[in-house]
């Protein structure tokens, strides 16, 4: 796990290459991270799928009450198949441009 820090925003980036393995210590690890932005990079999983992307759901939902944002990267994923609750984007450049949007929208009271 390779943890990067950019301002507001947090990158964490799986190097291991297994999502399961890699969501346990997250998990473990996450106190560190409560309150940034974050932007998960699962890029380096060759065989990510929808279930291991769901296994961040209840992390996910507990970080935005938290007004923080939660953005996973991933690629060959069906994004429509994605909960709602959940972003996912295919690139780190899209993710931090979803963090942008949505701060602004924290700021304006959205």
């Amino acid at each position: 796990m390779k943890v990067e820090h950019k301002g507001h925003t947090t990158i964490v980036k799986d190097t291991i290459g297994n999502t399961e393995e890699f969501f346990r210590k997250f998990e473990h690890e996450y106190g560190s991270f409560k309150n940034s932005n974050l932007i998960i990079d699962l890029l380096h999983d060759k065989e990510i799928n929808l279930s291991k992307i769901k296994l961040f759901s209840e992390l996910s939902k507990r970080h935005i009450k938290q007004k923080k944002s939660f953005v996973l990267v991933a690629d060959n994923i069906d994004f429509n198949s994605v909960p709602s609750k959940m972003t996912l984007v295919p690139t780190v450049l899209e993710a931090h441009d979803i963090i942008e949007m949505e701060e602004i929208e924290r700021d304006l009271g959205f």
